[in-house]
């Protein structure tokens, strides 16, 4: 099921990943494993049940490239020494839950680009784009549940 949603910014702390695209499906997994193992380093998390995506479709620059598993905090503390900081502002989004395998969550945001051009939406292909995850991927699975908000006006 698809819907649009406005969430409140949100500052996050997390690893930040750039490698070939071909690459994400196997790069994310291991980054957010590697988060979890990582989360007592982290103050002030909001929620630790799962982990937060974030990426930009249309990088403006090399700033931008990448992708990153973060976990929302209540502030900017002290950063644990290789991970970085990201600011997302109040957004709308289209919404779509992706259960499946992490390789094939192109086919759902296919679906999704679909039903924004249908409702007559804009895609902000420079805006921070989320995936939100309500729980972790488990050790030797690439099966996911994740929230996809694709930043639209």
């Amino acid at each position: 099921m698809m819907k649009m949603i406005e969430l409140k910014g949100m500052m996050l702390v997390g690893i930040r990943i750039v490698c070939p695209s071909d690459q994400y499906a196997i790069e994310i997994p291991k980054a957010a494993i590697q988060l979890k193992n990582r989360l007592n380093e982290i103050t002030g998390i909001v929620n630790c049940d799962g982990f937060i995506g974030a990426f930009v479709v249309e990088e403006l620059s090399e700033a931008d490239d990448g992708y990153w598993v973060c976990v929302e905090v209540d502030m900017f503390g002290e950063i644990p020494a290789g991970m970085v900081t990201l600011t997302i502002p109040a957004q709308k989004y289209a919404m779509i839950r992706h259960s499946g395998p992490n390789t094939s969550i192109h086919d759902t945001y296919e679906s999704l680009h679909r039903w924004e051009a249908e409702q007559g939406l804009e895609r902000l292909k420079g805006a921070w784009h989320l995936e939100i995850s309500r729980k972790w991927y488990e050790a030797n699975s690439d099966e996911i549940e994740i929230d996809l908000y694709d930043t639209v006006r």
